[in-house]
């Protein structure tokens, strides 16, 4: 089938599995707070929300590596797709590797995850159109500060979980918006 060799929807599947799964960690940890907990915490609670989070890192890892597979194969002088496999290897990394067992590792594979992650936003401004362009490098540029910010412990009132996740999000939504993006692009009915 032509659609799963789509970057944009191994991106966007993704991008959506990953963030319902946290989410429904979330939900299912007793007394886990967004603002103060480490997102990465989901991952050694009791036995259900480890296993969304764990699901949810490795899943969308494998779909992000696929799509870097497929962009690499579109555009092989474009470093993007590079950028997205570290990303993508970093994300399955934190959910192999859990914080309490393996904290120097997991560490690591974090900040390839959340660095790549956001660099590949701003890098991707070169394959959109303006205003989208824009757009990207903005969100690439949230993270990255807010990630220079989580470093050095300064959380702005939102806590270390709050910041942590300024630092997701603008990649997550930049996962999703980039996906709908090329799924768009690849459509001709899309561009009449």
């Amino acid at each position: 089938m032509a659609i799963m060799r789509s970057p944009g929807l191994w991106l966007f599947v993704g991008g959506l599995e990953m963030l319902f799964l946290i989410h429904l960690a979330e939900f299912l940890y007793p007394g886990y707070s967004v603002s103060q907990d480490y997102i990465s915490e989901l991952g050694v609670g009791p036995t259900g929300p480890r296993m969304a989070f764990t699901a949810a890192l490795v899943l969308f890892g494998l779909m992000a590596l696929m799509a870097s597979y497929l962009l690499r194969q579109r555009a092989q002088k474009s470093k993007l797709w590079l950028l997205l496999a570290i990303s993508a290897i970093g994300a399955i990394g934190v959910g192999i590797f859990d914080m309490d067992n393996f904290r120097e590792v997991h560490g690591l594979f974090a900040l390839l995850a959340f660095l790549f992650g956001n660099l590949a936003a701003i890098y991707s401004w070169k394959a959109v159109r303006p205003p989208v362009s824009y757009l990207f490098v903005l969100l690439g540029l949230i993270g990255l500060s807010a990630l220079v910010l989580l470093i050095g412990s300064t959380y702005l009132g939102l806590g270390q979980g709050g910041m942590e996740r300024m630092v997701l999000y603008p990649a997550m939504f930049w996962v999703l918006t980039f996906g709908v993006y090329m799924l768009a692009e690849e459509n001709p009915a899309s561009r009449s």
